[in-house]
């Protein structure tokens, strides 16, 4: 598994899980001559992305960002229509670290997407119930309420039994939120009207997680958003602030949905000074 140290801090990726969506959609109204420069297709117009969580441990604490794509949550026609080849192996990743599900205190969710959420719930004796018991789970009340009321458009990724057994766990709020000291959730909208992203300052270093503003880091033009997004404008406008305030900041980038970068930086005209890549 792939680490970034940063001071007390240490940011593991662990295996939620790979999906393969098309990438048309995932690249918008950018031809794909243009986009399958910098990431590879299948013969299916496919891309790989992962649905890797984040396991932060500091401060005594064990934090995940996001939390992959669940085990015998999908059918047979979404697996395949979601192109999914691997499903989550969280607590063999845990297991690794010599932790469990049990040991997870925190959740972070930027959005409540099926390829986020799935993995918040488990079967067990055929009930579903929470695969984190113990954690709290933060997201936006604005993603919160969509989640359990979706519209006409959102119905198809907002499921209920990835909400309700984990009801009682939610913490929500409005514009923004410390978890922790230096760990911080920011309400942004754009790909989901509840969408957020999140900010880490730590031993003088700073990473940013945009989740699905950005899912790979071929989406680095601000003008590259996803056909999925509800509110496109709103991705291109926050995607052009935060890459400038980063780039300025020599911040880290931290990927979800990357199937080569787990991180990197860039530098002012966009070219990569450091990265993890993620081992074959």
């Amino acid at each position: 598994m792939e680490q970034l140290k940063i001071g007390d801090m240490t940011i593991t990726w662990l295996d939620g899980g790979v999906t393969h969506l098309d990438g048309g959609a995932m690249f918008g109204v950018v031809p794909k001559p243009l986009w399958s420069r910098f990431y590879e297709v299948n013969e299916k117009n496919q891309i790989e992305l992962r649905t890797d969580p984040m396991l932060i441990q500091v401060e005594g604490k064990n934090i995940l960002i996001e939390s992959g794509i669940g085990n015998e949550k999908l059918s047979e026609k979404q697996l395949k229509n979601f192109g999914v080849t691997s499903q989550s192996n969280i607590d063999s990743s845990l297991n690794e670290l010599q932790l469990t599900t049990d040991d997870i205190d925190i959740i972070l969710m930027t959005h409540m997407h099926f390829d986020h959420a799935c993995g918040l719930t488990k079967w067990d004796n055929g009930e579903l119930v929470p695969t984190f018991k113990n954690a709290i789970i933060y997201t936006s009340a604005r993603e919160w309420n969509e989640m359990k009321q979706p519209n006409i458009r959102s119905i198809n990724t907002y499921w209920e039994e990835n909400w309700k057994p984990i009801e009682h766990q939610v913490n929500t709020y409005e514009q923004e939120l410390e978890v922790i000291q230096g760990i911080k959730m920011v309400h942004t909208g754009g790909h989901s009207d509840g969408h957020s992203i999140i900010l880490i300052n730590r031993d003088g270093e700073n990473l940013i997680h945009m989740a699905d503003l950005m899912p790979t880091h071929a989406h680095q033009n601000p003008l590259w958003v996803l056909a999925y997004d509800d509110y496109p404008m709103d991705s291109i406008m926050q995607k052009d602030r935060l890459l400038k305030q980063a780039k300025e900041s020599n911040t880290w980038f931290l990927f979800y949905h990357d199937a080569i970068y787990r991180a990197l930086k860039w530098d002012a005209k966009g070219s990569i000074t450091q990265s993890i890549k993620r081992k074959s």
